[in-house]
């Protein structure tokens, strides 16, 4: 699989991985078959899985593989095949690390976690390395360090273990931060040509993440802002909890548009130029509780500043997860957004 076969794509979040609990009837239905035909049928050419480790390991037997949660994969991946789809197969959550758990957080610290995921991500390539044509390995979605040093020290142990039973499998690698565009350079790049270096891109989070309850500071500030346009100075409230210089997105006058946008994935278009490597923007996307002409023009910019850098992309997220095109029932939430981020 050549990096520019990955042109426009899908997120299958919420299904193995970040799922509401560990149930197989939540397993056998939030993805079907019908959706993968769907996802092709629209345009796009490859999905990104995202699986939490606990579908494939035994968290109370670590080492111990789950059988029902590879002969899972194995279904996928010959639904996506079936439909001419492509797949990157995202490792969401490892032993010892979840990005929405920072606070449990023991891999970088903890050799028999890593040796734990160094076998598991012996056992995928081993399984589906054959597969190079169709399915591409990320190591780990959105690294979060203070430094990100433990990781350039982690991942090419883990490309290296992937290498002795997967030489052509196409690897995808982020940064640190969430996998910010402006980490890429702080990465140690390899001499491997098929590695694709990738990034998220979620910003402004005052547009993106309107009112996400996950996000306390968003929370907590609540105003929406128009894009493009100019984000509302912050209430007094707010004021009275937080700093707002802590905030760069919240500074006086500053405007959110398709230049504001373009100037924040410069560091990826400059690394892929300098380092000569492809990259990829692996997440992007505006909760549904903002206005759905905010998300259709900020999706619009989006998409056309990846293709006009000649950028592929998985947007977030094929189904419900707060950013879905479907809603949780599978019902379409607005063929515009759809069409755009699978124009020709």
């Amino acid at each position: 699989m050549k990096p520019p076969d990955l042109k426009k794509g899908v997120n299958l979040g919420g299904w193995l991985s970040q799922y509401p609990a560990f149930d197989e009837h939540h397993f056998d239905s939030f993805i079907r078959a019908e959706d993968l035909r769907r996802i092709a049928d629209w345009g796009f050419d490859h999905v990104r899985l995202p699986v939490d480790y606990p579908v494939l390991e035994d968290e109370q037997h670590p080492g111990e593989y789950r059988p029902g949660g590879f002969e899972r994969l194995d279904q996928a991946l010959a639904w996506c095949r079936e439909n001419d789809l492509r797949v990157i197969l995202d490792l969401h959550k490892a032993p010892g690390y979840a990005f929405d758990s920072l606070g449990t957080v023991s891999l970088f610290r903890d050799a028999a976690q890593q040796d734990r995921l160094l076998a598991l991500w012996r056992e995928l390539a081993r399984r589906f390395g054959g597969q190079q044509e169709w399915v591409a390995l990320e190591l780990l979605n959105e690294i979060v360090l203070k430094d990100g040093s433990a990781w350039n020290a982690l991942y090419p142990r883990l490309v290296a273990e992937i290498r002795r039973e997967a030489p052509e499998s196409l690897i995808v690698l982020g940064g640190n931060q969430y996998n910010a565009a402006d980490q890429l350079q702080h990465l140690d790049v390899l001499q491997d040509e098929r590695i694709l270096y990738t990034f998220h891109f979620y910003n402004p989070m005052v547009v993106t993440h309107y009112k996400a309850g996950w996000v306390p500071w968003l929370f907590e500030y609540g105003e929406l802002v128009e894009y493009p346009g100019i984000a509302p100075a912050p209430a007094a409230a707010f004021l009275t909890q937080h700093d707002p210089g802590a905030y760069p997105e919240l500074t006086p006058g500053l405007r959110f548009d398709r230049a504001y946008l373009a100037g924040l994935i410069q560091p990826a278009v400059e690394f892929a130029r300098t380092q000569r490597v492809p990259v990829y923007c692996g997440e992007f996307g505006v909760i549904d509780q903002a206005p759905l002409a905010n998300r259709i023009r900020w999706t619009r910019d989006m998409v056309s500043l990846l293709r006009e850098q000649e950028i592929g992309y998985g947007y977030w997220s094929y189904k419900a997860m707060d950013f879905g095109l479907v809603d949780r029932d599978g019902r379409l939430v607005d063929r515009e957004l759809v069409d755009i981020l699978t124009v020709k």
